[in-house]
């Protein structure tokens, strides 16, 4: 199938979001979350220092780190460069899909959205890097790609749902994948508390106390390992149901196959953190996973409503 130009610039605009997010995610890791203590200037300058002695007079130099000011520095710029994608997407929308609004107003939202998360960029930052506010961060970013999602696989179903009524099993299967939505967005929410009181932590006791990190964030990490499995048992469930339909298409397998091992990969990645220390690789890996399988579940819910089962395949037992 080939892809005109919205398809193209919308699939384009959400793989760099996911991108941006992942480079999120290696900021946080490197501890890099302040390595440009003002905003929207880096040591009050448009770009970073390349040694201490470009630090601005009324800023202290002992907070200059070249790797983790950089870092920060380029994922900014990684963030200003997905904002003007998602504007010509917004543009693109408009051109091409400005009487079908399914996808143009995901497109308008995430535009709106994605200014938001430049204004909470800016607050993580003058907070200091408070849990709430970097979970907020999170939040909003999954959001826009989830719209991103939205506005890109509706490009392909411009005409919208499937002829006829929806049948019954699929309504069902519909409202059960929102519901696992739902659950993913709360469960990377607390996922994003959880690791703000580890900044917090790290930033008092330094890597010494790495190993008893987890052990000091108390109620709110029970609450997100209880949620991590009830997040595993629900995706799993859905592939199930998925698979126990009378008939089910290719499409709709892929989505709910792709969900399950992701999901897999989150829980290894969070076993990992939980038990080897946090390295950074797997703290990288664990919001990823987590971002990824919101948006197959986001393009799975899409799907019920879209694909007509009419002439789909009978499904298999095995998941992969």
């Amino acid at each position: 199938m080939r892809l005109d130009r919205f398809q193209k610039l919308a699939l384009a605009t959400t793989l760099a979001t996911y991108v941006l997010i992942g480079v999120g995610g290696l900021v946080r890791a490197a501890g890099a979350g302040l390595g440009c203590p003002d905003w929207p200037r880096c040591f009050d300058r448009w770009y970073p220092p390349f040694d201490a002695s470009g630090v601005p007079a009324h800023i202290d130099p002992a907070l200059f780190n070249f790797a983790k000011a950089w870092t920060e520095y380029l994922n900014r710029l990684l963030g200003v460069a997905v904002g003007f994608l998602i504007f010509a997407t917004l543009v693109a929308a408009v051109v091409r899909h400005r009487r079908t609004p399914r996808v143009l107003w995901p497109t308008v939202l995430a535009f709106l959205f994605v200014g938001f998360e430049g204004w909470l960029g800016g607050m993580v930052v003058r907070s200091q890097l408070r849990p709430i506010v970097l979970t907020a961060h999170l939040v909003f970013a999954l959001l826009v790609v989830s719209l991103l999602l939205y506005a890109t696989v509706s490009a392909f179903f411009p005409s919208g749902k499937i002829a006829g009524p929806i049948p019954d099993a699929r309504v069902r299967l519909g409202r059960a994948t929102l519901a696992v939505m739902v659950l993913v967005l709360v469960q990377a929410a607390f996922g994003a508390l959880v690791r703000g009181e580890i900044q917090l932590l790290a930033e008092a006791s330094g890597e010494a106390g790495r190993a008893g990190w987890l052990a000091q964030v108390g109620l709110l990490d029970v609450v997100h390992r209880n949620l991590a499995v009830l997040t595993t048992l629900a995706v799993l469930g859905l592939a199930w149901w998925v698979r126990r339909q009378a008939i089910v298409e290719a499409p709709l397998l892929t989505a709910v196959d792709l969900s399950v091992w992701v999901t897999i990969t989150q829980v290894l990645a969070g076993l990992g953190l939980a038990y080897l220390g946090f390295p950074r690789v797997l703290q990288v890996l664990h919001l990823w996973a987590g971002s990824i399988l919101l948006g197959c579940l986001t393009v799975l819910g899409l799907l019920v409503y879209r694909l007509d089962p009419r002439g789909a395949v009978e499904p298999s037992p095995a998941l992969g």
